[in-house]
Formats: C-alpha cells, structure tokens, sequence
C-alpha cells in the first residue's frame, strides 16, 4: 500500500484495505515505521463491554506496530461514536500504542477527531472524497489491484460459483482426478499433481479445461494441497492471488475446500481479512468439518500477523516436497 499523507489518502485507502466500502464498520489499520500494516474491520460495536475492546487490542498488540489508524463508519442515526474512539483511545493507549489518526464517517460525511481547526474539518463534517480519481487509487490500479467491492454483499457474490462448476462433463473431468489413499501409483498421482499446480498456476489459461480439471481433483489429496499452499512468494503473491480466486470459482461442489482454504490463506497473508473470512465460509459450506479451514479460522481469530501465517508455509513446504519428491 502506498504511504498515506493525509485523511482524504485513508480515507481512499480503506476500501482497498478490506475489499469493499465499509458501512456500520470500525476498521482499525495498524502503522509500523510509516508502513501500514494489518487492516481488521469490526462490526460497529453497540453496548460493547471494556473488555471487548481489551481483548481486540490484545490481537493487534502481537503485530509490533507503532501506531494505529482508526476509522468509525458509524450507522446514521449514531450518536455514541466519538464515546466509542475515546474507549478504543483508552485502551490504546492501556498498550502503548499511539492513535496516528481517528476519523469519523457517518451520512456520506466525514471529521477527523484530531483535528481541530474548524474550516478544515466543520463539526458537521465534510463530504466524503471521490474514491475513484484519488491518488491512492491510481497507484493500486497501476499495481494491478482491483477496486474494491461496492459493499459486503458484492464482495462475496465475488467469489461464487461460476456456471462450468455445475456442467456435468467437468465434474466428471474432475471427479476422475480425485486420489485414492489406496492406490499404489498414489505417489506418482501426488507427484503429477503437484507439477499440474505449478504449471495452471504460473500459467493460467481459461481454456485449458483438462489441466483446471486435474487440479481440482488432485487439490483433494492433502500433500499436494500443502504443496500448493507454499508455491507463492512474496513475489508472485498478487497473480497467485488472482489464479486461486478464479480456481474458486470454478470448482464444483464437493472440490470447494482445499481451493478456497488456500485463497483463505493467501488473502490474509495479503492483508485481506474480510475475504479471506469469505473464502473460509465458502470452505466450510463445502465440507463443514474441514481441518484446515478449521486451523485458520482460528489462526485468523488469534490475531495471528500474516507474517506469521507465511512463516508457518515456508516452513512446511520443503517437508511437504521431500515427502512428495523425494525418494
């Protein structure tokens, strides 16, 4: 994410944080040496007791930040908003770590509780910035990002099921790629697996119906599902990002969980909480009781950094290769 030089900048910068355009939101966005950091959006919080708030700062304390970015998207007839900044102010500051900014957005208007000059930010608040045209924007499309959803409901109609998902003739192509534990070429099956992942996802074509097919299926084996999740790399982690996106949206019922637990994993290792927890609730309507779908939700609810999520893979990864590699 680009450096942030003013409101308007975090006020841009939000919705690509999460996703989608917050509404009735608290986002807080944590700042290590004037990077930002971990993005986590909450439900803005009604009657919410002191100890909530400790136990969300007791996550963000584990990212080693330097300050925090806060954002209320508070609902339209709030009135409790700067008595709720000032609770999370408290317990800040209980942490030891500096509010760099505190803004408020309620009815398409917005004031930053840090400001006090009145022609800059009126105590009615000012409009809203176009998002389109800022500055932020501009770089995170240049860098390939996409804008962000226009709510939460658009975000998760982004990742549902694509019509081939439910065409016969690929379920069947995919159904007889699935792997058995019994068969005795299983290792040969698992080594032909992985190297289909590494070639539909370095080099991801639509139309190569046959090699998306052999993915799905063997994504089932959970070697070559671990081995998948430690192929991206800080530097291809964007396109790997898009690829398991789309890889999502093509699997058939009954191939969902593996796919949608790696796009869960690579998300949050972007900072993308909020689709991350989708793609996990795509997982878990797939196969309720999927172990690692399970791992990261807790994973995710510890407050885990995505620094850490990416240490775990790499890791497991070189264990994963020389059980499916080696001799």
């Amino acid at each position: 994410m680009t450096t942030l030089t003013s409101p308007h900048d975090l006020l841009a910068a939000v919705p690509f944080l999460i996703g989608y355009h917050p509404s009735d939101s608290l986002v807080l966005i944590t700042v290590n040496q004037n990077r930002l950091g971990m993005a986590m959006r909450i439900d803005y919080p009604i009657a919410v007791p002191a100890i909530a708030y400790q136990e969300l700062f007791s996550h963000i304390s584990r990212e080693e930040c330097d300050g925090l970015l806060i954002v209320a998207y508070a609902p339209t007839k709030a009135k409790d908003s700067e008595a709720i900044l000032a609770q999370l102010k408290d317990c800040a500051s209980q942490s030891g770590i500096p509010i760099r900014e505190s803004i408020v957005v309620q009815n398409s208007r917005w004031r930053s509780l840090f400001c006090e000059d009145f022609e800059c930010c009126p105590p009615e608040g000012s409009e809203l910035p176009e998002i389109n045209s800022s500055r932020v924007a501009v770089e995170q499309v240049a860098d390939g990002n996409p804008m962000p959803h226009k709510d939460l409901a658009d975000l998760v109609n982004s990742l549902a099921p694509l019509p081939i998902a439910s065409d016969s003739e690929f379920i069947a192509q995919v159904e007889a790629a699935r792997m058995s534990d019994e068969d005795p070429e299983l290792k040969i099956k698992q080594r032909a697996g992985a190297q289909a992942v590494d070639q539909l996802m370095s080099n991801f074509k639509m139309e190569n119906s046959e090699l998306i097919a052999q993915v799905l299926g063997a994504l089932c084996d959970i070697q070559v599902r671990d081995y998948a999740l430690g192929l991206h790399r800080e530097e291809n982690i964007d396109h790997y990002w898009s690829n398991w996106r789309y890889l999502l949206r093509l699997a058939p019922a009954g191939f969902v969980a593996p796919v949608a637990t790696i796009f869960a994993a690579i998300s949050y290792e972007r900072g993308y909480g909020a689709i991350a927890q989708k793609g996990l609730d795509r997982a878990f309507s797939d196969e309720a009781m999927y172990s690692l779908a399970g791992l990261l939700r807790r994973v995710f609810a510890a407050g885990w950094p995505p620094t850490a999520l990416t240490q775990m893979r790499a890791e497991l990864h070189p264990k994963v290769c020389d059980v499916i590699f080696g001799n």
